[in-house]
């Protein structure tokens, strides 16, 4: 009795330490990083490239966006926000998703529209719906990002590859219910592209495009064989109406900017377009239902992170060091 007596003050701060370690291990967790997130800020200031961009936000209501009998107006509006004079030459006019609701390359007289709006020497980027070339016929369709150059010709060709379940495409077609069809406009499944890829066009910095819901996709934007100078992102988020969606979208599209050490162009019919720069910095942007352009600098590309060089192996790392203390408990 008077052994156990004698140990058990020595024994109560060791069991008091025993149970605090824990929260202090995950304080750590969310101290550290942010710490160390604090000092690359204050360390790495914004850069900037000689490559001057325009943002055209249309703010088209998702009631009127696929609206037959306003193909022509929201055309027109897209045009004549190009159209505004820039103080300084542009590289490239950027438009968002499904910009165009029609096949470009079947519309000659869209395309020499385009063209009278194109910078000098530059480019319209613009989200699309792309369907079989000519002269096949359409039978199927691509959610797409097209570059049309001076010309009018259709020079560069991104196809979504992640597509949205219900809203692009019905999985399991073929075993679900037929009266299962998507919640989006039209009838016709989607077709998926063919995942990462950096375009490469004269006079601009090449650049990794990726739409919409691909932004919640980490490690699976860019080809990292091909590294770009900037990732272009392009959506529609008028269907989340003024609601939290088009700020999360954005978040996380700003984080695919953090993890890649890459400066992050969003361009979107209604809120959040917008620049972030290489460390996550958000340098302009245009709120939501706002109708407007931006002219903006391209933000310089930092060296590649860890996690562009490791992907989630990092993440595999973390988890084994975080099983640690529990395998030092159960021993």
């Amino acid at each position: 009795g008077l052994p156990a007596l004698l140990g058990a003050p020595s024994l109560a701060p060791m069991a008091r330490r025993a149970r605090a370690a824990p929260a202090i291990a995950a304080a750590l967790l969310i101290v550290v990083p942010a710490a160390v997130g604090e000092l690359r800020l204050a360390h790495a200031p914004t850069l900037f490239t000689a490559t001057r961009l325009r943002l055209v936000q249309p703010s088209i209501p998702q009631t009127l966006k696929w609206d037959p009998a306003r193909t022509a107006a929201n055309f027109r509006r897209l045009l004549a926000l190009s159209a505004a004079p820039a103080r300084h030459p542009l590289a490239a006019i950027l438009w968002p998703e499904a910009a165009v609701t029609f096949p470009l390359d079947r519309d000659a007289a869209a395309r020499q529209a385009i063209a009278a709006v194109v910078p000098k020497g530059g480019y319209v980027l613009t989200g699309a719906l792309r369907g079989n070339p000519p002269p096949t016929p359409l039978r199927k369709f691509w959610n797409s990002i097209e570059a049309i150059d001076g010309a009018g010709d259709i020079v560069a060709t991104y196809d979504k590859a992640h597509l949205v379940p219900f809203g692009e495409y019905v999985p399991l077609r073929g075993i679900l219910p037929l009266a299962l069809e998507k919640i989006t406009a039209g009838s016709v499944d989607l077709s998926a592209g063919h995942g990462p890829r950096t375009i490469a066009l004269a006079g601009l910095p090449p650049f990794a495009p990726f739409i919409c819901y691909e932004a919640i996709f980490p490690g699976a934007i860019v080809d990292e064989d091909h590294r770009p100078a900037w990732l272009f992102n392009v959506t529609n988020d008028a269907w989340y109406g003024r609601t939290s969606g088009p700020y999360q979208h954005f978040a996380i599209a700003r984080t695919r900017a953090i993890e890649e050490g890459l400066p992050l162009v969003r361009v979107a019919n209604n809120g959040i377009s917008g620049v972030v720069d290489a460390v996550g910095r958000i340098v302009t942007h245009i709120d939501l239902d706002n109708v407007g352009y931006a002219d903006v600098t391209l933000p310089a590309a930092d060296a590649p992170t860890l996690y562009a060089r490791d992907g989630d192996r990092l993440f595999l790392a973390l988890l084994l060091l975080g099983l640690l203390p529990a395998a030092l408990r159960l021993r």
